[in-house]
């Protein structure tokens, strides 16, 4: 299995488990929080940095360096006068290139679809749900409170489109940024997990 896979998904849709489920049956690493732990101990910027950062947007002309930079550290790019957020972001970005170049591995959210475009051997999917399913996963699961879930819920969404719309400068959600959608309503979290494995095998065999 060749496969760099990345997933993005809706709040309270299940995606984060279906990624560990599907790098358990697959064998291959799992990153989630591991790349913030990863990428504050190569930057030297605290975890709680990485954390807040991907709470907001940031300002500066961003991507008009970051795919093209070998080093985040590259002082005639500009990289000190970028904002700390910026800064953070790359060394982020400077992680899920480097841990997707150490083999087959599974990658939750981070912009990672974008942040790898163009890699051979990737695969990139969405994960969804009906509101309802996920306002009951949120209550149960996440600890939100009933009354607000759904507010909280579509807050959460916003921020992720915005935080991926900024820096990836397409779409979030929309279907042409992925080879592979699937509702979690209709399927379930296991069978899920299922369909994407044989989506991916089937593709790796071809």
């Amino acid at each position: 299995m060749r496969k760099v896979i990345t997933i993005s998904r809706q709040y309270g849709s299940g995606g984060r488990e279906i990624g560990e489920k599907l790098a358990k049956e697959l064998g291959i690493p799992f990153y989630d929080g591991e790349l913030i732990s990863r990428a504050a101990k190569e930057s030297g910027f605290s975890e709680q940095a990485f954390e807040r950062a991907e709470e907001k947007i940031t300002n500066s002309l961003l991507y008009s360096i970051a795919m093209g930079m070998g080093s985040y550290g590259n002082s005639e790019l500009g990289f000190t006068n970028l904002s700390l957020d910026d800064r953070i972001y790359l060394a982020q970005a400077d992680v899920i290139r480097k841990v997707a170049s150490e083999g087959p591995c599974v990658i939750v959210g981070r912009c990672a679809d974008y942040i790898l475009k163009g890699r051979k051997e990737l695969v990139n999917i969405f994960i969804w749900a009906d509101i309802k399913d996920r306002v009951k996963r949120a209550t149960t699961q996440y600890g939100l409170v009933e009354h607000k879930a759904e507010e909280n819920i579509l807050k959460i969404d916003k921020r992720r489109a915005n935080y991926y719309n900024y820096h990836a400068n397409e779409k979030w959600g929309r279907a042409e940024n992925y080879d592979f959608s699937i509702n979690t309503s209709y399927t379930g979290i296991d069978h899920a997990v299922q369909c994407i494995k044989t989506f991916i095998l089937k593709g790796d065999s071809e």
